[in-house]
């Protein structure tokens, strides 16, 4: 390793170091915001939806898409994607029924632009409807869709 890099790689570790020790580096605008914890669990689809979304109140809607396989050979790794064409989308949420703790995943959108597209890989215990949720404009809407399931992922 030549001199001059090994210096320059060391001055540069330890500037970054003594920045961010005093508090100089603190990505105020990337850290992560509150994790909804009350969501998640063993608890009913209704009491997560207003733990997550504030609200239970669903109206089904054809705006909002689930693209998943209707058969999953392996429980432990379900890929989905959920798209909506709404505009002002603030959240997007996945239950998975019959999972011992059904609220699978979340996601806050910033901006609010038009339209959202989610994608993630969930455990399903066994063959279960999914059901995606998308607050848009104050209101929730939701799509679902049976999968099932031929080798369990949730601990089966």
């Amino acid at each position: 390793m030549k001199r001059r890099i090994f210096l320059k790689g060391s001055v540069a570790a330890s500037t970054l170091a003594v920045a961010a020790g005093a508090g100089l580096l603190s990505p105020t605008r990337v850290l992560a915001a509150a994790w909804p914890e009350s969501a998640f669990g063993p608890r009913p689809e209704a009491e997560a939806l207003e733990a997550f979304f504030g609200s239970s109140d669903v109206v089904e809607s054809d705006e909002v898409s689930l693209k998943a396989p209707l058969q999953a050979e392996n429980g432990a790794v379900v890929p989905i994607k959920v798209m909506t064409s709404l505009a002002n989308v603030e959240s997007i949420g996945v239950i998975v029924v019959k999972n011992p703790a059904p609220f699978t995943t979340g996601l806050e959108v910033m901006g609010g632009g038009a339209g959202a597209m989610y994608s993630a890989r969930i455990k399903m215990g066994q063959t279960s409807p999914v059901n995606c949720y998308v607050k848009a404009g104050g209101k929730i809407y939701m799509t679902s869709q049976e999968i099932k399931v031929t080798v369990g992922g949730c601990g089966g």
